[in-house]
């Protein structure tokens, strides 16, 4: 399984803990961004840098996932694409997104965004803390574990 990883958006604390459960379970970590990135030395890590631009990251990642591979992602369109190609989706809030509760996803995003549109709501979500962490860690586990092949 690769890991695919919509860096832009993706909190430091995150992506440390994908760089050591990479490691650990040895699955390729590709994260993609429009900014050069500094990830630590490892043959399981790597970075695409893509144009900047409106859905760039997330069409290199959906043109080079596979069927059965992770994405760490926390745009619920995407999320939505990946699931309908056969991929795994969690939100750096460690939320597993799955095909019976995307579209709920998708409607309340929609929704949340024309209430922004309207002015009705400013700010985004609260900021990463250790409870979001370890539910994003926990999540990752428990994944990586059920895909981890015999030894």
């Amino acid at each position: 399984m690769q890991i695919w990883v919509d860096a832009d958006a993706c909190p430091v604390a995150i992506k440390e803990i994908l760089y050591r459960a990479a490691d650990r379970v040895e699955a390729p970590l590709t994260l993609v961004a429009n900014q050069a990135l500094r990830v630590p030395p490892s043959r399981w890590i790597r970075t695409v840098q893509v144009a900047r631009g409106f859905d760039v990251a997330d069409n290199v990642i959906l043109s080079r996932m596979a069927p059965g591979d992770l994405v760490v992602t926390s745009d619920i369109p995407l999320a939505s694409e990946v699931i309908a190609a056969g991929g795994e989706v969690i939100s750096p809030r460690g939320e597993r997104f799955t095909p019976e509760n995307i579209e709920q996803r998708l409607a309340q995003r929609n929704f949340l965004d024309q209430l922004r549109g309207s002015g009705e709501i400013t700010g985004g979500p609260p900021p990463l803390g250790a409870a979001e962490r370890q539910a994003f860690a926990n999540a990752l586990d428990r994944l990586l574990t059920r895909r981890a092949p015999a030894r």
